[in-house]
């Protein structure tokens, strides 16, 4: 699956991929002596301090635009998705989301919407899907999966399902928004959104509610030459390799789709994943084929190939054995 002249190359990365590579790519256990030392080389890392450092501003810089590369909450979930959930500013900061309620029971999140979409124009605390989503997916992740307030929201998020999956929903406070597109038609990100979010819980892994969700994925693609609801498609820009994973793009919904058993085995998620297993250059290895300005990681950048970006084509690889 994976050359070793690859699985080399990715050791000699930086601490945080030594330390997925080791785990999610060659099984070792955490108490090996050098996933330990990786692990504390993580907690030592500069960029990994300084984005720690960051999250004590949370909720940090209000949220206008969910594909804002900037917002802390695509900042924490990629910490977590690293393995860092316990550092004590992301377990403050759990705190204060469970803090934040609404009285529907998902959990909000501070934003502004401008009057001209409907919004009122002003910072207030509310709840759209898709960032609902996001968050009931970061709580699970950060071991909350059986709290009441949790499984609340859960219940609730789930409810809004349609016959075509989800489609786009805000809190009261919001007013009359609505994302670019026609009510009837799912909503690509919130319904994926909600899809990983049900999928990493143990209790909506075999509901109608989350079988749905992933069937609404699978039509889209079906139907991308044609279909570009709430304006999200699934042509050239989607197919592109891109880090870290917060928005809709192939390599984000192949790591969720493919950790979800009963849809890897869809030949519509095999068709995925053989687009990304072609995307690597004669060495095995991937490069970012698009980016996030304000990362300035390793796979900030599209001229040399990224050792996160085909650690993560790897993983999704090593799950369709």
């Amino acid at each position: 699956m994976i050359g070793k002249e690859v699985k080399e190359w990715l050791l000699e990365g930086p601490s945080w991929i030594k330390y997925r590579t080791m785990i999610d790519l060659l099984d070792y256990e955490e108490s090996h002596p050098e996933v330990v030392q990786a692990r504390k080389e993580m907690n030592k890392d500069k960029q990994i301090m300084e984005l720690l450092e960051e999250l004590k501003e949370w909720p940090g810089k209000v949220l206008t635009n969910h594909k804002d590369a900037t917002l802390l909450l695509h900042k924490l979930n990629f910490l977590i998705d690293l393995g860092l959930e316990e550092e004590t500013v992301i377990q403050e900061i759990k705190e204060k989301m469970l803090a934040h309620q609404s009285e529907e029971g998902a959990f909000e999140v501070m934003m502004n919407i401008k009057k001209a979409y409907g919004g009122t124009g002003e910072d207030q605390w509310g709840w759209m899907l898709c960032d609902a989503a996001v968050t009931l997916d970061i709580l699970v992740k950060l071991g909350e999966e059986k709290n009441s307030q949790v499984k609340r929201a859960a219940a609730f998020l789930a409810g809004l399902t349609r016959e075509n999956g989800w489609g786009c929903s805000v809190s009261k406070e919001l007013g009359k928004f609505r994302g670019p597109g026609r009510k009837a038609d799912p909503c690509p990100y919130s319904n994926f959104m909600m899809v990983k979010a049900l999928a990493g819980m143990k209790e909506w892994q075999e509901t109608k509610e989350l079988k749905r969700g992933i069937e609404t994925v699978l039509q889209l693609w079906d139907e991308r030459t044609t279909r570009k609801p709430y304006m999200f498609g699934m042509g050239t820009d989607f197919k592109k390799l891109k880090a870290p994973s917060f928005w809709y793009d192939i390599l984000h919904l192949a790591e969720v789709l493919t950790s979800i058993p009963g849809a890897k085995e869809d030949p519509r998620v095999k068709q995925m994943v053989q687009i990304i297993k072609e995307k690597k250059d004669e060495e095995g290895r991937y490069k970012a084929e698009s980016s996030w300005r304000a990362w300035k990681w390793e796979f900030g950048q599209k001229k040399e190939p990224s050792r996160w970006i085909s650690l993560k084509a790897y993983r999704i690889i090593k799950r369709m054995k």
